[in-house]
């Protein structure tokens, strides 16, 4: 006992002495284990012990989120209390009375106005200790009018949720909040107000299946269970076990349904990070400082030599080269990382994310081809599943809808080839992308920073300006399949180079690209810091020049520009070594 034995403690005293001690003293519900609250206050509501995370009040989930714990609460409007008289085994009535008397709030919503990052914000909270955050007419009404209240100030908002789902008191008049809801989500897209989503354990059933999934972007609170149906209901309607992480905020992420995982404590810097992007606030241009890694010169690579298309075709795929994610870290500042596709999985070959590019902000795409052997398989060597182009659909619109520059850098040997891909529909997702980004009403830069493979390149290649890196290649096929498919033979791979017109500067002359990217005398293998600096100040260009046209203007010239393209084109196709080829 904390207060000596049971039998010294006197009964009058008994009452102060339990009171105290619950202040003091609360017991885990995950461990089990009895936590010193100052403790459990200073780790974020957090057991120090096991790690689980409780549900906070919305007074807490304000201090932790707004600058400085400085925030004033909005007003948000009543409702009725019982409209169908509903009684189960006590009446609705009482147990409004009972949550009220508990948590100190009307319903489950509460909402206030503060800064984040020094950016003014509106934060809205659905309390999970209220009625387990259920959803009736007042949330609805709440969540409504502080998404009313955000389009009004023009200001971020920021939606935090805890909940069981619609609430069964209220039946019919619960699930038409899902769609009133909705409809001020619409609302908040249409005026291009930033919609964040927060997801917390619980949340679950009408709330996940409404205005909770519907944000711009949605980061998962770590450790949080999320989904709509519990986990025991779809045990019992589909007979089996379930796997142990199922419906967890990592289950979620790899399954493309929120954009990151974050611990509690680093929620509100990772918020500054992102609100700084998209409501573009200055930002200082750091200079560029990467080290190129380390590589043997002299190894001489097999094929070099042979023509000087296929020399540009190894050039292009030197394994020293930089990749997406390298330009990113050397390049980007502030970059945030965004996953998935809100359909089925996160396609580490294509990677995407928000930051500043020298001072600008933007939306920036790519594929990644990986380094190690280890990181070469699990990006697939840059060559993305359907999902990974939905995802490139989605930063698309995220870049339209907050009037975002568009870079993408393409770097792959094509969409992957595999059966999974085809059964989720690998053709239509590259011909989305293409049509996406041909029609999106924002500046879009494509640059080919390395194997410009087939439609896999293309999905994120229709910019309004495409730039290429000096030793680039751009091709429908690989020199090599098109050597055994043509020729007959892998060994004309050589001149099958030069006969395909896959360089830079044959991009150039046939009008495919806008402008060719310098590269260090050696490659941009041999100098990455170089590479870097030319790379980032042409996207720059690239980006200063279509901010001078109306954003509205930008789909038609970019389709004329598409259509005019081929037009008008011989090309000469090298002379055979033999009559039998």
């Amino acid at each position: 006992m904390l207060f000596g034995k049971k039998s010294g403690i006197k009964n009058r005293n008994r009452e102060r002495y339990d009171r105290v001690r619950r202040l003091m003293w609360i017991k885990c519900e995950s461990c089990g284990r009895l936590v010193y609250y100052k403790d459990y206050k200073d780790n974020h509501y957090i057991c120090p012990r096991c790690g689980r995370a409780f549900i906070m009040t919305p007074k807490q989930r304000f201090d932790l989120l707004f600058d400085n714990t400085e925030w004033q609460r909005v007003p948000l409007p009543t409702v009725t209390d019982d409209p169908l008289n509903f009684v189960d085994r006590m009446p609705y009535k009482e147990r409004l009375a009972t949550a009220r008397t508990d948590t100190g709030y009307n319903d489950a919503v509460a909402t206030a106005d503060g800064t984040i990052g020094g950016i003014a914000t509106t934060i809205c909270v659905l309390n999970g200790d209220f009625m387990l955050g259920s959803m009736g007419r007042a949330a609805g009404d709440g969540i409504v009018a502080s998404m009313e209240h955000a389009i009004e100030t023009k200001q971020p908002f920021v939606m935090v949720v805890s909940s069981g789902g619609a609430r069964m008191q209220e039946n019919i008049l619960s699930l038409m909040q899902m769609a009133r809801t909705t409809v001020a989500v619409n609302r908040l897209h249409e005026k291009g107000i930033p919609y964040i989503v927060i997801l917390t354990d619980p949340t679950y059933g009408g709330v996940t299946a409404s205005f909770a999934m519907l944000g711009d972007i949605h980061i998962a609170e770590k450790d949080a269970r999320i989904g709509f149906a519990g986990r025991r209901v779809i045990e019992q309607n589909i007979r089996e076990k379930l796997p142990s992480n199922f419906q967890t905020a990592d289950y979620l992420y790899e399954h493309g349904m929120v954009d990151m995982v974050v611990a509690r404590p680093e929620l509100h810097d990772k918020l500054v990070k992102i609100l700084s992007v998209l409501t573009k606030q200055p930002h200082d241009v750091k200079p560029i400082n990467v080290q190129t890694p380390a590589f043997d010169a002299t190894k001489k690579i097999r094929g070099m030599g042979e023509s000087d298309a296929y020399d540009k075709v190894l050039l292009a795929r030197n394994e020293n080269r930089p990749h997406f994610l390298d330009y990113i870290n050397g390049i980007v500042d502030d970059w945030t990382y965004l996953a998935g596709d809100r359909l089925y999985a996160e396609d580490p070959a294509m990677c995407s994310g928000i930051g500043f590019w020298r001072g600008i902000p933007a939306v920036i795409i790519g594929q990644e081809q990986g380094r190690t052997i280890e990181s070469r398989q699990h990006h697939r060597f840059g060559m993305a599943n359907p999902d990974g182009y939905r995802k490139a659909q989605r930063m698309m619109r995220l870049a339209e809808k907050f009037k975002l520059p568009l870079i993408s850098l393409f770097d792959t040997a094509g969409a992957f080839a595999g059966r999974e891909g085809e059964e989720r529909g690998q053709s239509q997702a590259v011909a989305s992308s293409i049509a996406t980004g041909l029609s999106i009403k924002t500046p879009y830069v494509a640059v080919n920073v390395g194997q410009g493979g087939s439609g896999g390149a293309i999905a994120i290649g229709t910019g309004d300006k495409v730039l290429m890196l000096e030793n680039a290649i751009y091709s429908v096929i690989a020199p090599e399949s098109c050597a055994s498919i043509l020729w007959r033979d892998n060994n004309f791979k050589a001149t099958a180079s030069t006969a395909m017109k896959l360089t830079a500067r044959d991009m150039a002359d046939l009008n495919v690209i806008d402008r060719i990217v310098n590269e260090p005398a050696g490659g941009a293998h041999t100098d990455w810091q170089t590479t870097m600096e030319l790379l980032a100040a042409a996207v720059v260009d690239a980006i200063h020049e279509l901010e001078n046209i109306p954003a509205e203007e930008l789909p038609t010239k970019r389709a004329e520009k598409f259509i005019a393209m081929t037009r008008d084109v011989e090309i000469y196709a090298p002379e055979h070594k033999s009559e039998d080829h």
